[in-house]
């Protein structure tokens, strides 16, 4: 799975678990246009009535024709941007000020039968108790559903190289987190949120970012059956008093299979 997004630098997405694998973004220089846009990552052309949406600042506009669009929004600190296509795999990615003041192009790809999307809302997990210095804190928005979410979803193939995919995600504050200047936390941090399937625990979610890819072992997969997948939120280590659940938030939960 490649999808890019042209800016005027080049960097790469990725976590650091020890079972995942990175998602790499193409970024280069814009054209002369001057205008954000929506095309498709295979022809380039322009994708015309994708939405767009900043979820946590409860906006959302369409591209025009030539796949334009404005983002009329206050961008202050990182946010989730979300780009949404019938026929087409959602996608998202955090934008910041410093992007969000420069012309963006970013390209998605057509629905790819090996590939299943779970949940492409966004969700919020921990219990509402959080400093203000926490990772994005500020932008955090949608209800909460408590300290963990779990799906059932029927998997009809598989391969030796199936993955958990988490578009973006922000709130994260683990010591790792911490480490790469994610919070501003100087005194606490918690443990990394969980992911299980099938009751396994199969990875740790130790950043925030985009693109994070998780491999589920192939043993574990029940092809033709229904498979649960859990996502816990890590705890305060710091807090012993009580259980201090750490806050974030996710979007665009899929399975990839290569």
């Amino acid at each position: 799975m490649r999808k890019f997004l042209i800016l005027t630098f080049t960097f790469l997405f990725f976590n650091l678990s020890a079972n995942s694998a990175p998602l790499q973004a193409n970024i280069s220089k814009e054209g002369e246009s001057g205008m954000n846009r929506i095309v498709d990552a295979q022809t380039n052309m322009p994708i015309k009535g994708a939405r767009v949406s900043l979820p946590q600042k409860n906006y959302s506009t369409t591209t025009n024709s030539d796949g334009t669009f404005n983002l009329n929004a206050d961008i202050n600190g990182a946010t989730i941007l979300s780009v949404e296509k019938e026929g087409y795999s959602p996608f998202s990615l955090t934008v910041d000020e410093r992007i969000a003041s420069r012309p963006i192009t970013v390209g998605i790809e057509k629905t790819n039968p090996m590939n299943l999307t779970i949940d492409k809302d966004m969700l919020h997990l921990g219990d509402n108790n959080y400093s203000d210095t926490s990772a994005n804190a500020g932008d955090f928005r949608v209800k909460c559903v408590g300290p963990y979410y779990t799906k059932n979803i029927k998997i009809t193939h598989a391969s030796n190289n199936t993955y958990i995919v988490i578009g973006s995600i922000i709130g994260v504050d683990t010591k790792m987190a911490q480490s790469m200047g994610q919070n501003k936390i100087s005194v606490a941090y918690s443990s990394p949120p969980e992911i299980f399937f099938n009751g396994n625990k199969i990875a740790e979610i130790q950043l925030n970012g985009d693109g994070q890819r998780f491999k589920i072992p192939r043993n574990l997969i029940r092809v033709g059956q229904n498979n649960e997948i859990t996502i816990k939120t890590g705890r305060n280590l710091m807090q012993t008093a009580y259980i201090d659940y750490d806050d974030m938030e996710f979007m665009n939960l899929s399975i990839e299979s290569n």
